[in-house]
This record gives C-alpha cells, sequence and structure tokens, in this order.
C-alpha cells in the first residue's frame, strides 16, 4: 500500500499565500489587497499547510510534520493579528515577531543540509525574507521591500518544488528535478 505525499499540498499553501503576502511587501499590490491575503493566509496558508503536517506523522517525517504545522500555524497567527490585534502595536513588536519567525527558519534551514537541495534553497532565501521583513519593521523600510520582492523568489521556489512533487509522483520518473541531497 502506498502512502500518499502531503507535501505538494504544503508547498502550495506556502507558496501562493507567500506570493500574496510579498506581493503587497513589495509595493506591487496596494494594502486594500491585505484581505485576500488574511482568507488565503487561514484557508490554505493555514489549514491546507497545517493538514499536510498532520498527514507528515503517518509517513514518519519530522522536517515536515514540524515545517508544515509551524508555517500553517504562521499564517493562522499572522491573519489573526492583522484582523483582530494589529491596532496600536508598534512597529518593532511586528519587527520581533518576525525575527523570531527567521530563528524558526534558520533553524529548519539548518534541517535541510540532510534534504534535497531544493528545500535547502527555499529555506534559505526564506530565512533571508523574514530577516530582511523584521529589519523593515524595525525601522529600516526599505529593506523589507527588498524583503517583499524576496518573498516573491521564496514563493516561486515552493511552487517549483510543489509542482515538481506531483509531476514527478504522477509520472513516475524525474521530469522536474529537485536536486540530490545537499
Amino acid at each position: 500500500m502506498s502512502v500518499t505525499n502531503p507535501a505538494p499540498l504544503g508547498l502550495f499553501g506556502f507558496a501562493l499565500t507567500t506570493w500574496m503576502l510579498s506581493m503587497v511587501n513589495a509595493h506591487l499590490m496596494p494594502g486594500a489587497a491585505v484581505p485576500m491575503v488574511l482568507a488565503m493566509a487561514f484557508a490554505f496558508g493555514g489549514t491546507a499547510q497545517f493538514v499536510a503536517g498532520m498527514m507528515e506523522v503517518r509517513n514518519g517525517n519530522t522536517f515536515g510534520f514540524v515545517a508544515f504545522c509551524g508555517y500553517g500555524a504562521f499564517w493562522w497567527s499572522f491573519a489573526l493579528f492583522v484582523e483582530f490585534f494589529a491596532k496600536g502595536v508598534p512597529g518593532a513588536a511586528v519587527g520581533w515577531y518576525l525575527l523570531l519567525w527567521g530563528a524558526f527558519t534558520f533553524v529548519m534551514w539548518i534541517g535541510t543540509f540532510a534534504l534535497n537541495r531544493a528545500l535547502f534553497v527555499i529555506f534559505l532565501v526564506l530565512w533571508v525574507t523574514f530577516l530582511l521583513l523584521a529589519l523593515g519593521n524595525l525601522g529600516m523600510p526599505s529593506l523589507g521591500v527588498y524583503g517583499g520582492y524576496l518573498g516573491l523568489l521564496t514563493a516561486a521556489l515552493a511552487f517549483y518544488l510543489g509542482a515538481a512533487e506531483v509531476i514527478n509522483i504522477t509520472h513516475g520518473k524525474t521530469v522536474l528535478p529537485i536536486g540530490a541531497k545537499s
């Protein structure tokens, strides 16, 4: 009996939600688009990733469990914060929130050293994205815009890996390479 790979669901949930928010962070979409980002963060970025993470438990994949449940919770916390709690919160607190997520991402990036190169690059770029977004909220706003652009790259990389997983599994061979272990 084969076991379903939940990673593509989690990767697509992460990629699409990150893309939408990064468009706002990079000033390519107006702040008025944030409600669409929040809807996606609750449904696809948060819930679909969390479900994928729980499915990784069945597969014995600790990395996938922590990554998908962790970033699913990130999207839920982000959407809840923006929708219900953001008023009056100083930018420095948001900066620290992002910095802490950057620290989490740094640890996860180290975990990718034993995994494929695609994950290694995704987590490296995501770590730098969180750092730039944090610095943007800690008084260097132009770095936040650069973080938005780097978020677009992160999203594109995650989308590629999700696509590679689905296409390669469906075709039973490597159509889109993901790179050997780092």
